[in-house]
């Protein structure tokens, strides 16, 4: 393997400008820089990232953690980091955590014997915070993302309660008075705070709290699905709305299941949804997270802590999202 001695033998200059034109750190006449960039083709000279970055402390690396990266929005917070991280020169190790305390708490353990830079997390509904603390207090920097509150760090999310408070009174302004919520697991801050969402909502509208029609659980599709068909016959809601994409699928299927379509027999909307939800016929009236913009958002957030320029208490920043109704509530196309 060709070292940067060899480059410098055939380029005819020392190491320390071979480095200079390497890495950017000093200024090289373009004659010379054109013998040594000739030189490095030459000899298929490859730098070594891992030693560079041991000798400045540094991994050019960070570590991301959410439950599930094939839920839709994870999906789009990880290109959103991704997209950050790879403009700074720093490579992403994702880890999924299956809303697993162990498995979270595992994947904390591997990454910081990486000596990743910093860490992403978007911490499990029942998490070790005692374990994300004390990376912290090892002087890793962390962002939480997209779950928010019980740990002292940055923490970059949507607004949860304000949009699923407007969902419910849009349906209720439609003359709902049995409004259904297709919870999940409240135990997750985000489903926690869309479920106090709702709560407001019916307060403000007047319409009493039914814990029947209150779908609580994992939060998984098929344990919604089950949960959603005993509501859906036994209680049988004028409108039904959804706290995620995994309860949304739930709800869709129990429906389907009992031969039931929305708005027809009842109406429907969803916290997050789907991609490409404008293609679903009916149209699925649909609170969309700038999940994007989050991963974004954080991953900027964490390089200022990594270079230092960001020395403040920890920061939290809520991003809106959008409704867009459809014909799924009932609403026109």
């Amino acid at each position: 393997m060709a070292t940067i001695s060899d480059v410098a033998r055939m380029a005819g200059v020392s190491t320390s400008t071979v480095s200079h034109v390497i890495n950017g750190t000093r200024p090289v006449r373009d004659e010379t820089r054109g013998r040594v960039e000739q030189a490095v083709r030459a000899t298929g000279y490859r730098r070594d990232s891992l030693a560079r970055a041991l000798r400045r402390s540094r991994t050019d690396s960070i570590g991301l953690i959410v439950t599930d990266v094939s839920e839709p929005a994870f999906a789009a917070m990880a290109r959103g980091v991704e997209r950050e991280a790879m403009d700074a020169g720093l490579t992403v190790l994702l880890a999924n955590s299956g809303e697993d305390a162990q498995l979270e708490a595992r994947a904390l353990e591997v990454l910081a014997e990486r000596r990743v830079d910093g860490l992403l997390i978007a911490p499990v509904a029942r998490s070790h915070r005692e374990t994300i603390t004390a990376v912290i207090d090892r002087g890793t920097p962390v962002v939480l993302i997209d779950r928010l509150g019980g740990v002292k760090a940055d923490q970059v999310g949507a607004e949860n309660t304000a949009p699923m408070r407007e969902l419910v009174l849009h349906m209720a302004s439609h003359g709902h008075r049995r409004i259904a919520l297709a919870a999940g697991d409240t135990g997750v801050s985000t489903i926690a705070e869309r479920r106090r969402g709702y709560l407001e909502a019916l307060d403000e509208a007047g319409l009493d709290v039914d814990d029947a029609l209150i779908v609580t659980g994992s939060g998984r599709a098929a344990d919604t699905r089950e949960r959603t068909t005993s509501l859906l016959r036994q209680h049988r809601p004028s409108a039904v709305v959804a706290a995620s994409t995994e309860t949304a699928v739930g709800v869709l299927a129990a429906a389907k299941g009992l031969g039931l379509t929305a708005p027809q027999d009842f109406a429907f909307a969803t916290f997050d949804g789907f991609p490409h939800t404008d293609l679903f016929r009916p149209g699925i009236t649909a609170v969309a997270q700038p999940a994007h913009e989050i991963g974004a958002t954080a991953m900027q957030l964490l390089l200022s802590r990594i270079d230092g320029s960001l020395t403040s208490r920890p920061r939290t920043v809520r991003l809106e999202p959008e409704i867009t109704y459809r014909e799924s509530c009932g609403c026109p196309a």
